[in-house]
This record gives structure tokens, sequence and C-alpha cells, in this order.
């Protein structure tokens, strides 16, 4: 049975928004702040991977520019979380 390139597309989003509420477990629970630094940047950029392949299986390009917009909120608020750390006497 073929399948056409929008059924893989978003077979892929489904399989990175179950991986992503696992992830979101490391996030809540996650023994250090490390780990949870680490889940929620993991989390930043498997949002922004679903957002790309609902572009490409939606036939949307507006997903892509909330993608873009997202990423970069993504990697701000991955600064804001170190330099916060540090500053409060933490190391990463």
């Amino acid at each position: 049975m073929p399948w056409s390139l929008e059924t893989v597309f978003l077979g892929g989003a489904t399989a990175f928004v179950l991986l992503a509420i696992a992830m979101f477990y490391r996030a809540v629970a996650g023994p250090t702040t490390q780990d949870r630094l680490l889940a929620v940047n993991v989390l930043g950029t498997n949002t922004v991977v679903i957002l790309a392949l609902l572009a490409a299986g939606l036939d949307q390009a507006w997903f892509l520019d909330v993608a873009l917009i997202y990423a970069l909120l993504n990697f701000l608020m991955s600064i804001a979380i170190s330099k916060f750390t540090v500053e409060r006497g933490g190391v990463l």
C-alpha cells in the first residue's frame, strides 16, 4: 500500500509528539537542573520539528514562520535560563 508523502509527514509529526510527551516527564521529574534544562531544550527543538512536519504535511507555509519564531524564542530562553543558573551559583 503506497503512502502519500503527506501521510508520512503527519505520521512523523505524531511520532515526535509521542517523544515530546516522554521528554516532558524528564523535564518535570529530572533529578538535576541540568537534566531539566536539557529536557526543555529538547522539547523546544521537538516543537520546531513538529511544526515543520505539519507545514509539509498540511501544505501550510505559515507553520514554518511560527517554527522559526519558536526556534528563536527557544534559543533566547535557554540562554536566559543558563545565565540565571550560573548567576545563582550553579554550574552548568
